[in-house]
């Protein structure tokens, strides 16, 4: 690999085209919202590369008649497939419908992903009103090149790390 090529595929440029890949994911508490929310956007979604993890994408295959390419159950290493394939620049949105009052075994991994999503700017929806917003965008349907990615910040112009573990209050 040469010294200035990127680690990651496709890391140098990323850009989502007018067909969004759209990674679908709803906790247990969550699923029939995300659901509801699909059958009202069924349309809308047809028009775009559906992903989601196991039972959730399952779930919306049989419902909506649509192809959904399923990564793995959160619990079982979805989460982290879908982080991984938010990082190659493989995903353009995320619609997570979690469910924060709830303790996850895999919590440490949701924590991860809607990370890694922050990191490599990707719009994350996190309930249906954000899903709303970011579905119904008119970027969803053209095409879309992020003005940040972490690839177009140089090392040496990114701010400090913190260096201590005290936080301020």
């Amino acid at each position: 690999m040469a010294v200035n090529e990127p680690a990651t595929p496709g890391a140098e440029e990323r850009r989502a085209g007018a067909r969004k890949r759209i990674a679908l994911i709803a906790h247990d508490n969550r699923k029939a919202d995300m659901l509801a929310w699909a059958r009202f956007n069924r349309g809308t979604l047809a028009k775009h590369e559906l992903l989601a993890t196991g039972t959730t994408g399952a779930l919306l295959a049989d419902d909506l008649g649509l192809r959904v390419e399923r990564f793995l159950s959160g619990p079982l290493g979805g989460d982290q497939q879908v982080g991984a394939a938010i990082a190659e620049g493989r995903i353009d949105a995320v619609m997570f419908f979690w469910d924060p009052l709830s303790p996850h075994p895999h919590d440490v991994d949701v924590k991860a992903l809607l990370r890694v999503a922050v990191v490599h700017n990707v719009p994350i929806a996190c309930n249906r009103a954000t899903a709303d917003f970011i579905l119904s965008s008119p970027l969803m349907s053209q095409e879309y090149a992020p003005t940040f990615t972490p690839e177009s910040e140089p090392p040496d112009e990114r701010p400090p790390a913190a260096t201590t573990g005290k936080r301020r209050r």
